[in-house]
């Protein structure tokens, strides 16, 4: 009588599991954790009246609007035209398509400064782009347009390469099947194609949003970097360090790290919620 062998407990995909995920959380704790709690502690050898004096002066304070404001502009900016670039790559055929393909990755071989330095020379009173501006009446660098400017030019790629594979894997049926059924493009497109992006260009948008507010280099070129009305935060940081002000520049920095916290969770949320919407349909 032959036995019949009991069936094995599948073992673990990924060989070494235990080591590779204690090796990951010792690098993440090297890298992000250790950093970060350095940040806080350093402003808790601060006074909370010493604390709130640094982070809510009228200057501080007007760089967090211009830091967050420009941000918020620019990733959306990003999610609209980055989302046309991203359809065009996808669904059209032009000369010229690997060129524009390969340029949407400028920004993140380029190193920021030259950004800036080239966003000042194109959009200043004299330059190639701004002397026209400028008959119109509208001044883009050293103004808060300049900063918003920088910014949707730093997030383009963020967005493009998070919408870009989504569209590529997309169901070309749903869509004639909308057609068939008489749908106009744009009844196909807010209710087959655009659902089925949205989680992917709130990704966009949080990778976009979270790249600009720490953004420094290719804004303080363009910025001008006026007090109260172009200084952003992250250069309002490096100035304190430079008057030695350690606490007070983490302190600001310890706002920033909060707010844009809230605001990702805030993000990540809604596209959980936006794909477990759409799996239910």
């Amino acid at each position: 009588m032959t036995s019949i062998p009991q069936a094995r407990a599948p073992g673990r995909v990924i060989p070494g599991f235990g080591l590779s995920l204690g090796f990951t959380i010792f690098y993440l704790a090297l890298i992000v954790l250790i950093p970060l709690s350095a940040v806080f502690l350093k402003t808790f050898t601060m006074s909370w009246e010493a604390f709130w004096s640094a982070v809510t002066s009228e200057r501080v304070v007007a760089s967090y609007k211009l830091t967050f404001g420009a941000s918020l502009i620019g990733a959306a900016l990003n999610v609209v035209f980055g989302g046309i670039v991203a359809w065009v790559l996808v669904r059209y055929k032009f000369p010229g398509k690997r060129f524009v393909d390969a340029l949407v990755d400028l920004p993140f071989a380029l190193p920021t400064a030259v950004a800036g330095i080239t966003l000042t020379a194109l959009y200043s009173s004299n330059g190639w782009i701004g002397k026209y501006l400028a008959e119109l009446g509208i001044k883009v660098a050293f103004t808060p347009l300049g900063v918003v400017v920088a910014l949707t030019f730093i997030g383009l790629p963020f967005v493009v390469r998070t919408v870009q594979p989504v569209l590529e894997e997309a169901e070309r049926e749903l869509e004639e099947a909308a057609a068939s059924l008489g749908a106009s493009p744009l009844q196909t497109f807010f209710r087959v194609i655009l659902p089925s992006i949205v989680p992917a260009l709130l990704t966009g948008f949080a990778l976009a949003f979270a790249r600009a507010t720490g953004e420094y280099g290719s804004v303080i070129f363009i910025a001008g970097n006026l007090p109260m009305v172009s200084e952003i935060t992250p250069l309002f940081i490096i100035t304190k360090l430079e008057q030695y002000d350690y606490a007070g520049a983490t302190a600001i920095a310890v706002v920033m790290l909060i707010i844009s916290f809230i605001l990702l969770l805030t993000i990540n949320l809604l596209q959980a919620w936006t794909r477990k919407r759409a799996g239910k349909k």
